[in-house]
């Protein structure tokens, strides 16, 4: 593709010598598995996003596994989630034999619709499970609202939103627990698969840290039954590498962002809200058209590329039919399912580029 969707190539060749010294520092430190690097990324991502204690864990959705596992929600439990989202929110639910109780979401961000959340929370709620999808952030002040009212717990999916805020605060804070994917597209992406937990409970904390290593507590012994997800020494050297220069990042990535506002403006598209209390990280760029075959074939015709984040929303995925969810019940969901699609969006996103995606998109 002339216009990539993504390129992490460029990233890593714009600072090859801070990635290799990294890389080397972890190799040449004699701890592969839990050591040095894991333990200072977790210090500096907690001090970055503002909460007491993260612990690196193998990817972002062993991240939302043990997050739900450290509340005890297991099977029977309810979940309240959306289904425009990665299949990995609900798998994880899943995981623990939970059952996700989808309600739709916001015609203007795509985001949870809050509003809803009251009506949907039944006896056999234990958990709400926002997403901040796309980097834009949940409305977190009217949803505590309903956790606190309700006694909820809220475990925050922010796989896509490193560097979201909402009113000021970093997302991942608000709730009991934050679980960030560090998967190479993230804006804090890594060469390989990495996830993180980060909590203002001490216990919760611990819990997490131990059964991310088979229970154990330092002593070699199963005090509760755990797995092996452990993030890599060598993800987390190159991790506290991007987390450096993640500010300059997210700066590249709204600028980008609000050149497609400007351009597109007057153009026939529907652009992602830009709403006052919320700091969007601007992991994707989300447009809508009613007209998404005949975009996407000029974008291709000018070999630029495109995502669709994500076509089938998750109650109308066959492994999920189970859940029985009529078609329609998640009217704003299903619609958009077939509108969305994301323009390229990336740091190293170059001006001639981005002229490029712009010129296919009105000639569309």
């Amino acid at each position: 593709m002339p216009v990539p969707a993504f390129d992490y190539l460029r990233g890593y060749r714009a600072r090859h010598d801070e990635f290799d010294a990294a890389i080397r520092r972890a190799l040449e430190s004699g701890r592969l598995i839990l050591g040095p690097e894991v333990e200072a990324f977790e210090r500096e991502f907690a001090a970055y996003v503002g909460a007491k204690h993260a612990v690196g864990l193998a990817s972002g959705t062993d991240a939302l596994v043990l997050a739900l596992r450290a509340l005890d929600l297991g099977p029977g439990d309810e979940v309240i989630t959306v289904a425009n989202t990665a299949v990995a929110t609900v798998a994880a639910i899943r995981a623990v034999g939970a059952v996700p109780r989808f309600v739709d979401v916001r015609d203007d961000t795509l985001l949870m619709d809050v509003s809803q959340l009251a009506a949907a929370i039944g006896p056999r709620a234990k958990c709400l499970l926002p997403v901040h999808l796309f980097g834009q952030p949940v409305e977190m002040d009217a949803l505590c609202a309903v956790a606190r009212e309700h006694g909820l717990p809220i475990v925050e999916d922010c796989a896509q939103a490193h560097g979201a805020r909402w009113r000021e605060r970093h997302v991942g804070t608000f709730g009991t627990i934050g679980c960030f994917s560090f998967y190479p597209t993230k804006n804090l992406g890594g060469f390989g698969d990495g996830g993180m937990c980060v909590t203002d409970d001490e216990f919760l904390a611990a819990r997490i840290r131990a059964q991310r290593m088979y229970g154990f507590c330092g002593d070699g012994i199963a005090h509760q039954e755990g797995l092996n997800s452990r993030l890599d020494e060598l993800q987390a050297a190159v991790l506290r590498v991007r987390l450096a220069h993640l500010d300059e990042a997210l700066a590249a990535r709204r600028a980008i962002a609000d050149c497609y506002r400007r351009e597109l403006a007057r153009a026939p598209y529907r652009l992602p809200a830009d709403r006052a209390a919320a700091r969007d990280a601007c992991h994707l760029f989300v447009i809508r058209t009613d007209r998404r075959d005949a975009v996407t074939t000029a974008l291709a015709r000018a070999g630029v590329g495109y995502g669709i984040h994500y076509p089938v929303p998750i109650h109308r995925m066959p492994a999920y039919s189970f859940l029985d969810v009529p078609p329609g019940s998640l009217p704003v969901t299903e619609r958009a399912a077939f509108e969305i699609l994301s323009l390229p969006m990336f740091p190293e996103l170059r001006e001639d580029e981005l002229g490029e995606v712009l010129l296919a998109l009105r000639g569309a």
